[in-house]
């Protein structure tokens, strides 16, 4: 899809590749962020204070600055579900906190798991969507407090397929996105099980923290391999990514239908056509579609570029996968659209990375992962992390556990001082990040257990606890430390 780019454009669009990380565009970043719906504004951190160096864990588990520490809440197949439900599931993946009152949080958090699993998600009555999805995905609910003590955990979800990431509501339910494409009658294999999924697979789902169960998939919202999401502040509009390839993804706009906000509720009772789904285009200064972000270097850092959307042409996919219904100069695609987040003035969307072969579009630039900010009066959208690619001597080999070399951003949260904070899923050792739009990007932990992706980094509210997953082998953290110090 790459080839058809003019040489000019091509010219324009490499302009000069960055060596470093935490590249400053001054005062062309956003400049005020919220952390999560209903918070007021605060100016974003500047950074000004970096994080100490990282100091090993006796334990092995995690390794933070001076003055942090942290907690487990759960671990695969040892912490118990509540109501002989029975062990923690596996494969941790994203996470949102809300307070409990009385010093305490709830965490409602996303298992990506396929059928078959050896801890899946078990299927409790009322809250199982598809009977043929057999130890598979689904969000369980975690009641912890400031000290990471397990205070319960119980299965909201149940019989979805790789529950990967999603985003909160303003009025505190938890939005779970499906990445998977799995249609009813396919058949699923897991070591010596078989099974077959009796319902199509692809959406999102609403979990509610109280226990009470609806799962009925959000049809309006589309169906694909979804990845993450956020409500705008006026709560008539969705932005949502696509982690796929073959070809490369999408990031999409859902807009309700005239008259309609959202709230508790309101989304599983819309009608599977209700409102208005939509791709993105980033128009040049030729009035084209760039067919990829990759093209894009840090050498367009701060700048804005005008965005379209371009309805969908039929959302359920039942012929054709959303993102092959358009051609590839009508929509502007991305290797691993990741993690999405909202403030009130626009949304945070993050590119993992594009650098092997068949993620880039003839000509791009590989790279190692973008963070992009879409501002939704102004209807722009900016660059404003970029990670360069640095290719090793054996490209794609694993880097030392002690290496600092960040990429593959993932999940995405904004902190309650208006910082980004990235779970990182890249090549050798994984790191959480704080990352300041338009300027540095420090470690602040990293896994010294093995080289698993962290996941579903979220703030509590009064910024006194960061919980952040451990995907592999399914730990969920509680990290505190001084961190206004650093991040306010």
């Amino acid at each position: 899809m790459g080839g058809d780019v003019p040489t000019s454009r091509r010219t324009f669009l490499a302009g000069g590749a960055a060596a470093g990380v935490g590249l400053t565009v001054a005062g062309a970043v956003p400049s005020l962020a919220q952390a999560s719906p209903g918070r007021p504004h605060r100016p974003v951190a500047n950074g000004s204070v970096p994080f100490p160096p990282l100091v090993d864990d006796p334990d092995g588990i995690l390794a933070l600055p001076e003055g942090f520490s942290y907690a487990v809440v759960t671990r695969t197949g040892v912490t118990k579900l509540d109501r002989g439900q029975g062990v923690t599931p596996s494969d941790h993946d994203g996470m949102a906190a809300y307070d409990a009152g009385r010093g305490r949080y709830t965490l409602i958090q996303n298992h990506e798991i396929d059928p078959g699993a050896e801890f899946g998600v078990p299927h409790i009555k009322g809250t199982v969507y598809d009977p043929g999805a057999v130890d598979a995905g689904g969000c369980t609910v975690i009641t912890t407090d400031r000290t990471g003590r397990n205070l319960g955990e119980f299965v909201a979800l149940s019989g979805t397929a790789s529950n990967c990431a999603g985003g909160p509501t303003p009025w505190g339910t938890w939005l779970t996105c499906e990445e998977t494409e799995d249609r009813a009658g396919d058949r699923w294999e897991e070591g010596d099980r078989a099974g077959v999924f009796q319902k199509d697979h692809g959406y999102v789902f609403e979990v509610r923290a109280d226990g009470t169960a609806d799962p009925r998939p959000i049809k309006c919202l589309g169906r694909y391999a979804h990845e993450a999401l956020a409500i705008d502040r006026d709560r008539t509009h969705i932005y949502l990514s696509e982690d796929a390839d073959q070809p490369n993804g999408l990031f999409y706009r859902w807009t309700a239908p005239r008259g309609v906000k959202v709230g508790p509720g309101v989304l599983t009772r819309l009608a599977p056509t209700a409102g208005v789904l939509a791709a993105m285009q980033i128009i040049m200064d030729d009035g084209s579609v760039l067919p990829d972000v990759a093209y894009l270097t840090s050498a367009q850092l701060g700048r804005p570029f005008p965005v379209r959307w371009i309805d969908v042409p039929e959302r359920d996919a039942k012929t054709t996968p959303v993102r092959e219904q358009f051609a590839n100069d009508k929509v502007t695609r991305g290797r691993k659209f990741e993690g999405v987040w909202g403030t009130d003035e626009g949304v945070y969307v993050v590119n993992s990375y594009a650098w092997e072969d068949g993620e880039l579009p003839a000509d791009a630039a590989p790279h190692d992962g973008m963070v992009w900010f879409y501002n939704y009066s102004a209807e722009t959208i900016q660059l404003v992390t970029y990670f360069p690619h640095q290719a090793t001597a054996e490209e794609g080999a694993p880097a030392k556990y002690t290496d600092l070399t960040f990429d593959g951003p993932d999940n995405v949260t904004v902190t309650p001082w208006g910082s980004l904070v990235l779970a990182e899923d890249g090549a050798g050792a994984s790191h959480v990040l704080s990352s300041f739009p338009g300027g540095p990007t420090y470690a602040i932990a990293r896994n010294q257990l093995n080289d698993s992706e962290f996941c579903g980094p979220t703030f509590t509210a009064d910024g006194k606890v960061l919980f952040v997953n451990m995907q592999d082998p399914g730990l969920t953290l509680a990290i505190t430390g001084p961190w206004q110090k650093y991040l306010g």
